[in-house]
């Protein structure tokens, strides 16, 4: 892999002065995504933190470690988030919808990484990572930094914040004529629920056996699919627009526009996306890798091994290789370029970000 210096996603030098009387709340802590979460807050400057872990009924009363602490889940009352700081919600979508309000009414600073909240009034969509790069040029534009009025964050979906990153980097080596993304999806975006249909369709084609259906309506296993049946619980087109939504977001009109299609893919972890790069003017492969890669970014060389879903689980960065779209080495127009990462680990790390940029509006270690 490329081997330029990187600074930790995770943690910066601003950090260190952040007291240790936080009391964080994660509703949905036993999802995939609450489990993921509580091991980048574990690792991060929220590490000493008060942590409250809620779920729904089946999830009460399990073990969860959140570094070298152990905690109970806990039933989500009216009452749980008195005096929380910080309440992240990385559960179902109801369960946002049915008790933000307690956690607004209480002072909590909200991160919702369950979408639930994206339409309501003045919350935004964030990828500070990238909003940050481009704060500039969109200085006098829509105020989109959090402020004391803002109800709630919901951290961008994992996707557009990589095109989002590799738009910014491709577009500071040329002007971008066009641009085409093909995202491959997978089961664990939906939960639990979906990679066990996925699991038990694999192990009943291989005996045999009749398809449980109940998730996708559809046979997803040894399958790439554009949309799924008309029963399933899985909304392929849903997502597919709130990704070129998030992006559209995230860009605010100053990062090239991308085609997006969305494709559901027969693999439990990981995201793939193929892009289609058009620059106005020729350049260098090397040209191109040196742009892409940087804090977030990790440009696989092409005497490594090409990244994966399975080479990109449980990394930070998002990783990358590029080619030429003609397979030659010389200068031009048109690259292809093929990322691989962590959507539970991106989509925590990112969750994380906001959380520390809402920080600054609080006193600390108080709920305001």
């Amino acid at each position: 892999m490329a081997a330029w210096p990187k600074t930790s996603p995770i943690f910066n030098e601003s950090d260190k002065l952040m007291p240790d009387t936080y009391k964080i709340a994660i509703v949905g802590a036993s999802s995939l995504r609450g489990k993921e979460l509580n091991d980048v807050l574990s690792e991060s400057s929220f590490s000493s933190a008060d942590f409250l872990l809620m779920d729904d009924e089946a999830a009460l009363g399990k073990l969860e470690s959140i570094g070298d602490e152990v905690t109970f889940i806990q039933r989500i009352e009216p009452s749980s988030f008195v005096s929380v700081d910080f309440a992240f919600f990385a559960g179902d979508e109801d369960v946002t919808r049915k008790h933000w309000h307690n956690a607004q009414k209480a002072g909590a600073s909200i991160v919702d990484m369950s979408y639930a909240l994206e339409s309501e009034p003045k919350v935004l969509v964030r990828a500070p990572w990238v909003q940050d790069a481009t704060r500039e040029e969109v200085n006098g534009s829509a105020e989109v930094t959090p402020n004391l009025q803002t109800p709630a964050v919901v951290p961008a979906h994992p996707a557009a914040v990589a095109l989002a990153l590799l738009m910014l980097r491709a577009r500071s080596v040329a002007g971008v004529r066009s641009s085409a993304a093909t995202v491959l999806e997978p089961a664990s975006e939906y939960g639990r629920a979906s990679m066990d249909e996925l699991h038990q369709q694999t192990v009943s084609l291989l005996s045999f056996q009749s398809l449980p259906k109940e998730m996708y309506d559809a046979q997803i296993a040894f399958n790439l699919l554009p949309s799924l049946g008309e029963a399933a619980k899985v909304h392929l087109s849903a997502s597919e627009a709130r990704i070129r939504r998030h992006y559209a977001q995230l860009s605010a009109g100053h990062l090239p526009e991308v085609a997006i299609q969305l494709l559901h893919a027969p693999v439990f972890h990981g995201y793939g996306i193929s892009l289609a790069l058009e620059l106005d003017e020729p350049v260098s492969l090397e040209h191109l890798e040196a742009s892409l890669n940087g804090e977030h970014v990790d440009v696989v060389l092409g005497d490594s091994d090409p990244p994966s879903n399975l080479s990109s689980a449980g990394q930070d960065d998002i990783l990358v290789r590029a080619r030429t779209a003609d397979g030659s080495e010389l200068a031009t127009r048109r690259f292809w370029v093929w990322a691989a990462f962590d959507n539970l680990k991106l989509a925590a790390t990112n969750a994380l970000v906001c959380a520390q940029e809402l920080r600054r509006l609080r006193p600390h270690g108080k709920v305001q």
